[in-house]
């Protein structure tokens, strides 16, 4: 069966699979194994991502330092490849964990250093959990730095041991990973899944979390997941998760978004569903730029209405507002709802809201 939804049948889908109506989610668990994972990075204009992300789901008691108890201590979402992830997703990722470095010049690379990568478990499994500055670079071949690392080989043979499963982030100092052994991070009695049944699992979480997502997406690997969509207007082959179908009718709230929150990663879906040409500026030239070097995007209901230029003054405690720029002209009750939503973000942040009127 083919379901034909209306765009706006579409795009309410989405947003629900995203958590970002008006029935907000309990805690951070729950966001993560919703959505799969939690992108971390430290462009913290207003606040960073990881945490933009679980605020603008949860609200007002989303703090901080749920989101550490969750990775550091109850050990219920863990760190990979640059987001927080729900345990309950690794044993899925573990079949690929274990062809990992498919790639030729990184098996190559391994060959060479296995060595240093003998040198690099031996050390964590006598001193424990080290930051890599504190692993001594024994390498054989060195890779040539990238512009994104040093010259320091220790960075590049974690994240590739990481990748295949034999160590892991257990905590973070802050900006800083501290390593450890998989063995002493992971939970001992997951799940040990054939390659084709996590595979298949794995499509099935990610249109979980899209709610629909394109048969062919590249950022959206949902394969034959789910049930076959047409979206009215769209001559695309859509895939849907027949649990999100009953979202047709939720409530909708203002939503601020970090221009790296995941409801935005996929631009094509973005153009063919919302009509939201999405472009972070955040890389273009000052003068090329029409909303801000790190705009937020507004939802209102199912529809992007206008992005957010705002930057947090930390030593004065201000949220500096400096544009709040609508698609189209905002009615009062839309700016009303805006202007309640930074209020909200300011008390959270632990300031106030500067320069809107």
């Amino acid at each position: 069966m083919t379901h034909r939804l209306s765009r706006e049948q579409a795009r309410r889908i989405v947003v629900r699979a995203q958590l970002l109506d008006a029935d907000r989610p309990g805690d951070v668990v729950e966001v993560a194994e919703q959505l799969g994972y939690i992108k971390i990075d430290p462009t913290a204009v207003i606040a960073t991502c990881e945490h933009t992300v679980l605020w603008s789901r949860i609200g007002w008691s989303y703090e901080p330092g749920q989101l550490k108890k969750a990775v550091e201590i109850d050990r219920l979402l863990f760190e990979f490849q640059g987001a927080f992830h729900p345990m309950s997703l690794l044993p899925l990722l573990r079949p690929a964990m274990r062809r990992h470095p498919e790639r030729e010049s990184s098996r190559q690379w391994l060959e060479a250093n296995a060595a240093f990568r003998s040198d690099v478990l031996a050390r964590l499994r006598a001193e424990g959990p080290l930051t890599s500055r504190e692993i001594p670079d024994t390498a054989s071949v060195a890779r040539t730095p990238d512009g994104w690392s040093g010259s320091s080989q220790v960075p590049l043979m974690l994240d590739l041991l990481a990748r295949r499963g034999e160590v892991a982030v257990t905590r973070r100092e802050g900006r800083t990973r501290v390593w450890d052994l998989a063995e002493r991070v992971y939970p001992r009695d997951l799940m040990d899944l054939d390659d084709d049944t996590a595979a298949r699992e794995l499509e099935t979480r990610r249109l979980k979390a899209a709610g629909l997502a394109r048969e062919k997406s590249v950022w959206t690997r949902v394969g034959k997941a789910g049930e076959p969509a047409e979206v009215e207007g769209s001559s695309w082959k859509w895939r849907v998760d027949p649990d999100a179908l009953e979202a047709a009718d939720v409530d909708g709230r203002v939503a601020l978004l970090n221009p790296y929150d995941s409801v935005l990663f996929d631009r094509q879906r973005l153009a063919e569903v919302f009509d939201f040409d999405y472009v972070l500026e955040q890389f273009k030239p000052k003068a090329r730029r029409r909303y801000g070097f790190f705009a937020h995007p507004i939802l209102m209901g199912d529809r992007f209405v206008g992005m957010l230029d705002a930057e947090v003054d930390r030593d004065r405690d201000l949220l500096r507002v400096n544009a709040v720029h609508g698609f189209l002209p905002f009615e009062p009750e839309e700016t009303d709802m805006i202007r309640a939503e930074l209020n909200d973000l300011a008390e959270w942040l632990g300031a106030r809201v500067t320069g809107v009127e």
